[in-house]
């Protein structure tokens, strides 16, 4: 993304694990002050609920997850090195995410999200930049 070669960050939100309902990734959906001015408070609430849908589906267990654990215990998991797994192809997809709405809503906003895979899953970091011209 060319914006981030040429962005000067002012600050740095954090939006944390919530782990009110047990240890699944889901993070909380409060609406930080500082992105007030940046970033329609829906917009954001909209993108956190989609992350935590996202994760939630990346950790739902069905029968193609539990085929795919089956045949890599059979092969060894050789199987692994041969295909991506149900996890991986959904932390993909939430990459994609992220990117798509940093490109189409924050980045012109003077914002940008940071995959959270990025920080093991800890957080989610949103940067408020500056551009050198202003």
């Amino acid at each position: 993304m060319q914006v981030q070669d040429e962005m000067i960050v002012r600050k740095r939100i954090f939006i944390q694990r919530d782990f009110s309902n047990g240890l699944n990734v889901r993070f909380q959906t409060k609406f930080p002050p500082e992105l007030d001015n940046k970033i329609e408070r829906e917009v954001f609430e909209n993108t956190i609920v989609t992350l935590n849908q996202m994760y939630a589906d990346a950790e739902r267990v069905n029968a193609a997850a539990y085929c795919e654990g089956c045949m890599a215990c059979l092969s060894g998991y050789l199987l692994l090195l041969c295909m991506d797994t149900q996890y991986q192809k959904v932390l993909k997809k939430i990459s994609r995410y992220i990117d798509e709405q940093n490109q189409s809503i924050y980045s012109p906003n003077g914002v940008i999200i940071t995959d959270p895979f990025c920080n093991g899953l800890r957080s989610i970091e949103f940067a408020i930049y500056d551009t050198p011209d202003g």
